[in-house]
């Protein structure tokens, strides 16, 4: 079983090709649409007291990817994101407290110019080796919020009753970090 302590302390960088930032919405009241953002960077910084530790994340919004064009478009124009005035969503961890063997990671999410907290359920998944000579460790983490709270309030009532978009949005996270390594100064 992993334990964060097995986590060296220091600085870690977001993999952005092995980590998936997604989100789960309603649609129509009866389905979920599944998404994620691709374009992702962070560090995550270690400290000997896990519960001092940091995260700052960073989302290029024109990213965003739920397997259809059309829906695709319209998160990044007026009525959601607004990528054109707003390119990035932001992460900043204002806290992290233990949870059983778990923790959770407080912080201030901005998206649209808006910042609001977040709560997120931290599970560490693990450290390993990598064939390059790196060490990589694994977090998941998940949350809801409720997506008016960033001004992201566009909605079409359905005559059947309810709405075309849900209000909560669940976020799932799976991230890879790599350990940073410092360069050597050149002599």
């Amino acid at each position: 079983m992993a334990s964060i302590h097995d986590l060296t302390p220091g600085t870690w960088d977001v993999d952005p090709s092995h980590t998936t930032v997604g989100f789960v919405g309603r649609h129509l009241m009866i389905t979920k649409v599944r998404g994620r953002f691709s374009g992702v960077t962070g560090t995550v910084t270690v400290a000997e007291d896990r519960t001092q530790s940091s995260v700052t994340a960073t989302i290029d919004m024109a990213s965003v990817d739920t397997r259809d064009e059309g829906r695709d478009a319209h998160l990044r124009g007026e009525d959601f994101f607004d990528v054109e005035h707003h390119p990035t969503m932001t992460f900043a961890s204002t806290e992290v407290r233990q949870d059983g063997g778990d923790f959770v990671l407080v912080g201030d999410l901005t998206i649209k110019g808006v910042t609001k907290p977040v709560e997120l359920e931290l599970e560490f998944d693990g450290v390993s080796g990598d064939p390059w000579g790196g060490t990589r460790a694994g977090f998941t983490a998940k949350g809801e919020v409720n997506r008016k709270d960033w001004g992201l309030e566009w909605n079409v009532a359905l005559e059947t009753g309810g709405v075309l978009v849900g209000d909560k949005i669940k976020i799932e996270l799976d991230v890879q970090v790599v350990q940073h390594v410092e360069e050597p100064a050149n002599a």
